[in-house]
């Protein structure tokens, strides 16, 4: 008895030994940052922003590596196969907690596979109409919209986008009866709008920000719980009858399950101090980027709400993409 005691010890101090010299040694290479998206895009500025904050402060080079396709579902799958040591980033987006819901499988585990490091962003997202349709609030919308059900036309990014079930929920809340137009992306909805063919979009700000400024389209409406403060005198819709109502895209980072937690905690130090960078924080904002940050138990459990509420508004709404 005393020898087996004597050998579970030793062999539980060395587990204890590698598992603290992995994390005293980390980074003991690059790091990789996997991004789901093209080059360019929202997510893309986000992760190039935050890389050379990250290389600065570990003294490893961090790679931007993208891997668009598959609705986020081939990258995604490229980092839960990545060694378990926390040399590999996730940049995630809501279509992480969506897809468990639309795909009928997956070929990984969004919840066993992955450990959350941090919430990056929040971007709210903004009802806008085109300058022919007389409207300019949110109630007068609704009252046109209801006196005509099947009539108007709402665009969004999709099928099974953010904007998508944003639209969803949007009409579930305010009741209303409207044509689903989706698009291949923000930019050709906010064209379809300026040129007339849809009545209505619903798109994260930096998709609309520059045609609102301009006087092309009309912002009534936004779907954060506060106002933006580029549209101070735009209402949420919250405050607008709806208290209940937000919507958000956002972004945040993961890194392949079984990685040692204080490499999680080092990753998200180092990542809260970037999002606190002046340079850093500025260009987000400019972009309609609201910098988020927080432990990894915060975005755990933002993780777990969002899958929640997504797969209830997704099976009501029947959507599916396979």
């Amino acid at each position: 008895m005393r020898v087996w005691l004597r050998l579970a010890l030793i062999g539980a101090l060395s587990v204890f030994c590698v598992g603290a010299g992995m994390a005293q040694n980390f980074p003991a290479k690059p790091l990789r940052i996997v991004v789901p998206f093209s080059a360019g895009g929202t997510a893309d500025v986000q992760a190039r922003l935050i890389g050379p904050k990250l290389s600065d402060a570990l003294g490893q080079q961090v790679l931007v590596e993208n891997r668009p396709g598959g609705g986020t579902v081939i990258a995604t799958e490229i980092a839960a196969r990545a060694p378990a040591d926390g040399h590999t980033m996730l940049l995630i987006g809501n279509s992480f907690t969506i897809n468990p819901s639309v795909h009928a499988k997956l070929p990984y585990d969004p919840v066993k596979d992955f450990m959350p490091v941090i919430m990056l962003v929040r971007s709210p997202q903004v009802l806008v109409v085109g300058t022919s349709l007389q409207v300019k609030s949110l109630s007068e919308f609704i009252t046109l919209v209801k006196s005509q059900p099947g009539k108007f036309s709402l665009a969004t990014v999709g099928p099974a986008t953010t904007q998508h079930i944003g639209s969803e929920m949007l009409k579930s809340a305010l009741k209303l009866e409207m044509i689903y137009a989706p698009y291949p992306g923000g930019a050709p909805a906010v064209t379809a709008l300026i040129g007339g063919h849809v009545d209505a979009v619903l798109a994260n700000y930096s998709e609309v920000a520059q045609q609102i400024l301009g006087g092309k389209v009309r912002a009534i409406a936004v779907t954060s719980r506060e106002r933006l403060d580029m549209l101070k005198d735009v209402p949420t819709v919250a405050e607008s009858g709806y208290p209940d109502f937000e919507v958000a895209a956002w972004f945040g980072m993961v890194v392949t399950g079984g990685s040692p937690p204080a490499a999680v905690a080092r990753l998200n130090a180092e990542v809260n101090n970037a999002l606190k960078a002046p340079d850093v924080r500025d260009k987000l904002l400019a972009q309609g980027l609201y910098p988020a940050g927080g432990t990894p138990e915060q975005f755990g459990a933002h993780i777990r709400s969002e899958m929640g509420k997504y797969a209830k508004v997704i099976k009501e709404a029947g959507i599916r993409v396979d």
